[in-house]
This record gives structure tokens, C-alpha cells and sequence, in this order.
């Protein structure tokens, strides 16, 4: 069984504890009620400090092991989505409109189950920091965190974090050294002309076909402006204008996301994404006018923290559940901000069928947790062992 013993003996209590937590979701900085019974039950398995209020509602928490060593950080986001809950589960939402859809509340119990025993164990040197972390949906909570300290406060030499993934196989673990998930920036495009009625249209200038001209030509900015082998994506998801069918309105506005693996790709689809709303607004007689997001950095893995945590997932879950050299991804994370401080790996673990992240009908697999909680675990045994 791909879980250490002492581990599969919390399973019933680890599922008590998400179940919870699935019941009494809380968007972004808000996680009052969260971090209280996060806090309570570090309490009750006896971890040597617990620092509150970082980043608003984050938790960083101390347990000291068998003599003087390093400290390794291990990450789990806690925040919910806005989205209304469709699964039909005995312990669903109680919070009208907001759910745990990507299943933040099983990775604060993976974290929970490894930190009861770590501290009841005590098998390794130095320090593990275990950091919950608000905001990674909304507000970029990894990165407050970084910005407020952390790494330095309590003098984390490496950090490490894992996502639930469904639909992959269930107990595997897949990771890749270098860019495991993309960038993501957003761009905010508002356009002006003249409105009028639709039977003059030559007495307006029409920001609708403005508009229509630039999504089409921001489209050409991948194929033809960056290397076919630089992973990119520009996906325009929003197009708002007009309030009737015989007017052409004053004002359109479009959206896009934006996403890249390398810095220098990131800047040019920003340079490239410029030149082109503001060429095409001039060619159409249009004001326009950008408001360009810059979000969440890529999470880079460090090769040898990459490396050396696949070999503890194979330690864990077996060679042929440990998958190495992953596919890279296009979604966006903000542990990509912990990893710009220190060294560290992000993982996935595929948790078997069932619907996808930010989904209403999506639910955790409690099962998976106590895998997650050993690889925790047997990370900070491997980091920092005792001689």
C-alpha cells in the first residue's frame, strides 16, 4: 500500500477533517474559519510553533526534529471558488455560491495528516515549515506570503507543493525539472468611437468592427511571432458591446488570457499584443486602451529538487507511479512566487476519475490524501535525515 502505516491510520480522521473544511468554504484572504480550525488542530497534534496572520489568514507552523539541521517548507493552498456546488455530496457547501472546487481543502488535509506525524515522529534533523497559504485563486497569496518574509523568517532552504489532479491515474505522481506550468497574464481591452444608428453607419465610427479586427489579428501573434518550439497561448474569452439592434454602440471592450513558459516569450506577447490593438485602433479611427495584467510567473521546478522528489513519489507510491519528465501544462499557479525564493518542486497527484478542477460537481478523492500526506512526510525523512 503506497502509504506509511502510522498515515493509513489517520485516513478516518483525515477524511473527517476535509469534510469540513468542504462544508465551510471561504474565497481569497478570507479564510478566517479555515486558518481557526487549521489552527486548532495543530494545537492538538502538538507542533512546536504556530505564527497567524501572515498574509491576512495564512498559517506558518514549526515542528522541530532530532537535532540541529535545515528547514524544508511544504505548501498547501486552503482558499474556495465562487461557484455554486452541484456534486449532491452528504457534506457539500453549506455557503450558498462558493465551493471547494480544486480541491485546496484535501491538500490542507495531506499537509495536516503529515504534520501530525511529523511532529508525533520526529524522524528527521533541523526544522519543516508547514505554510497555508491563502488567495491562490484570487490575489496572488503565495506571493504575499513571499513578500512578507517567510522564507527568511523562518530560514527555509527548500520548499515543496502538491496539486490533486483528476482524471489522471489514481496514487501516481507527475512532475517535470524546469517549467512545470505556465505564466499567466491578462489583458483588458476597452475601445471608443462614435455611435449612431445602424442605417448611418458612415456618420459613426464603429468599434465593433474595430474590435473584431484586433481579436482576430492578436491571434496571429503566436504563429508568427514566436518560436514554434516556445509553448504559448493567447485565448480571448470575453467580448462585451452593444445595447440593441439597430445601434452601433459607443464603446466595446474584449479580454484575453495569456499564458508562456519563458520571460522573454512573456515579453513579447505583451510588446507584440501592444503593437497590435494600438495599430489596429489607428487603422480604424478608434481610441483604444490596454489594461494589461501581469499575473502569476511560471513555477519553474529546480532540477535536482525536481529529481530527488520523484524519487521519494517513487519511494512512496512505486517506480511505475512516479513519472519524472511530465508534460508541462498551461494553467498557472502562485507557488510559481515560493519557487522564485528557493529551490523546491511542485507535483501533481493523480487522484482517478471524476470531474475536473473548477467544475461544480468536482469533489476531492479522500483516498488520495493519505498518499499525498506520506509523500509529505517521507520528503523530510529523505531532506533531512537522522544519522
Amino acid at each position: 500500500m503506497p502509504v506509511l502505516n502510522r498515515i493509513a491510520a489517520y485516513a478516518e480522521e483525515m477524511k473527517t477533517w476535509r469534510r469540513h473544511l468542504h462544508q465551510h468554504p471561504e474565497l481569497s484572504f478570507d479564510c478566517v474559519q479555515t486558518a481557526a480550525f487549521i489552527a486548532d488542530r495543530l494545537r492538538e497534534i502538538g507542533v512546536d510553533e504556530i505564527h497567524e496572520g501572515i498574509a491576512q489568514t495564512g498559517i506558518v507552523a514549526v515542528i522541530n526534529g532530532t537535532g540541529a539541521g535545515p528547514t524544508i517548507g511544504l505548501r498547501a493552498d486552503m482558499d474556495a471558488l465562487p461557484i455554486e456546488e452541484t456534486t449532491g455530496a452528504e457534506y457539500t457547501s453549506t455557503v450558498p455560491g462558493k465551493m471547494h472546487a480544486c480541491g485546496h481543502d484535501g491538500h490542507v488535509t495531506m499537509l495536516l495528516g503529515a504534520a501530525k506525524y511529523l511532529a508525533e515522529t520526529r524522524r528527521f534533523t533541523g526544522r519543516v515549515a508547514l505554510i497555508f497559504q491563502p488567495a491562490e485563486e484570487d490575489g496572488a497569496g503565495g506571493m504575499v506570503m513571499v513578500n512578507e518574509g517567510i522564507m527568511d523568517r523562518f530560514a527555509i532552504t527548500q520548499v515543496y507543493g502538491i496539486h490533486n489532479a483528476p482524471n489522471l491515474p489514481f496514487g501516481h505522481f507527475f512532475t517535470t525539472p524546469g517549467a512545470l506550468m505556465a505564466s499567466v497574464d491578462t489583458a483588458f481591452v476597452y475601445i471608443t468611437g462614435k455611435g449612431g444608428h445602424g442605417a448611418t453607419p458612415h456618420d459613426c465610427i464603429d468599434p465593433v468592427v474595430a474590435t473584431v479586427a484586433m481579436v482576430q489579428a492578436v491571434q496571429t501573434i503566436i504563429p508568427r511571432n514566436v518560436y514554434a518550439l516556445d509553448e504559448a497561448v493567447i485565448s480571448v474569452t470575453q467580448i462585451h458591446t452593444g445595447t440593441a439592434s439597430n445601434i452601433i454602440p459607443e464603446e466595446a471592450m474584449f479580454c484575453a488570457t495569456i499564458r508562456s513558459f519563458k520571460p522573454d516569450v512573456r515579453a513579447l506577447l505583451k510588446k507584440r499584443f501592444h503593437e497590435i490593438v494600438e495599430g489596429t485602433a489607428l487603422a480604424f479611427n478608434v481610441t483604444a486602451r490596454v489594461d494589461y495584467d501581469w499575473g502569476y510567473p511560471a513555477t519553474i521546478n529546480t532540477p535536482d529538487e525536481a529529481a530527488f522528489a520523484s524519487a521519494v513519489a517513487a519511494e512512496v507510491a512505486g517506480d511505475e507511479a512516479s513519472h519524472p519528465n511530465s508534460n508541462r501544462e498551461m494553467g498557472s499557479e502562485d507557488f510559481s512566487y515560493m519557487l522564485e525564493a528557493r529551490p523546491g518542486a511542485y507535483l501533481f497527484l493523480g487522484t482517478g476519475p471524476g470531474a475536473g478542477l473548477h467544475h461544480s460537481a468536482f469533489d476531492f478523492n479522500d483516498e488520495a490524501a493519505p498518499i499525498g500526506a506520506s509523500f509529505f512526510a517521507r520528503l523530510v525523512e529523505r531532506a533531512q535525515p537522522v544519522s
